[in-house]
């Protein structure tokens, strides 16, 4: 149903199902059956948890409560049992252009080395498309071979819920993705492969991971979706329309693109003292 009906995107199944699996062997196996006082008893172990994560498994719980009630296999619904803790949105991690200028130099000295290294080149295009266009790491890693076209300055991208948006690539990645697709046989599918597949998310984290480390950054501060966060907040600070930002971030609700807004307090002075009506005139 979360599939076919809901159109829920294939890493959010994921995380349902893990949700699902655990509350069933936490109930011997009588999650369906589960009354209010059992449903209250398990949400009560959650305590050690963080506020997004009992929110996610309490709405993990409820859509399947919801689901067998309306489907006849329930004449209940105990998910009002389960706790609606909110969401406290925090401030992404931000990295600074210096950072991001230390990891492109890391990446450059690695090709000074050895410009041919097919690791290398794979790590360019991957940080170029990262923080050139934004990608969400499972967009970036499973990407078609032919997906970036030299004459074409876009992506068109099929992202959370099947929502289809157009992505501008920059020049830098092109080229950086030509380079390294000359490595990639013609019979692939994808232009990062890897097995019989295209690059995990877990192996696309340990490269950025790693990379940070030789660039003598925290690894700790740097991950995929901070290279996207950096995307988001470097445009906005140069001026970029939030509209225009929502739209290439895949957002369906402008909510979660206008935290970038407060990611970068000092621009939204400036914008005041600059752009003001009253900006010009002297204080009297």
């Amino acid at each position: 149903m979360m599939t076919a009906e809901a159109g829920a995107a294939a890493n959010t199944v994921a995380a349902y199902r893990s949700d699902l699996t655990l509350a069933s062997q936490a109930l011997d196996g009588g999650l369906v059956d589960a009354d209010v006082d059992t449903l209250a008893k398990l949400a009560g172990g959650w305590s050690a948890l963080s506020r997004s994560t009992v929110g996610r498994k309490s709405a993990s719980l409820r859509r399947f409560f919801a689901f067998l009630a309306d489907e006849g296999h329930r004449a209940d619904d105990p998910g009002k049992a389960l706790p609606r803790p909110g969401t406290a949105r925090t401030l992404p991690k931000v990295l600074s252009h210096a950072d991001i200028d230390r990891l492109f130099a890391a990446i450059a000295e690695r090709a000074a080395r050895d410009p041919l290294d097919p690791n290398d080149l794979r790590l360019s295009a991957l940080f170029e498309l990262l923080y050139g266009s934004g990608l969400r790491a499972t967009e970036l890693v499973s990407l078609p071979r032919n997906a970036v076209h030299p004459d074409r300055p876009f992506l068109i991208l099929r992202g959370k819920g099947g929502r289809e948006r157009l992505v501008p690539i920059s020049d830098r990645a092109r080229a950086a993705v030509a380079v390294w697709r000359t490595h990639v046989a013609a019979d692939r599918l994808w232009l990062f492969p890897s097995g019989k597949g295209h690059l995990s998310r877990i192996r696309l984290y340990q490269l950025v991971k790693a990379l940070a480390a030789e660039a003598g950054i925290p690894p700790d501060r740097v991950s995929p979706h901070v290279l996207r966060h950096a995307f988001a907040t470097h445009l906005l600070a140069g001026g970029a329309d939030l509209r225009a930002l929502q739209s290439m971030l895949g957002h369906a609700d402008i909510a979660t693109t206008e935290i970038y807004t407060h990611v970068d307090s000092s621009r939204l002075v400036e914008l005041v003292n600059t752009r003001h009506p009253l900006a010009d005139m002297p204080p009297r």
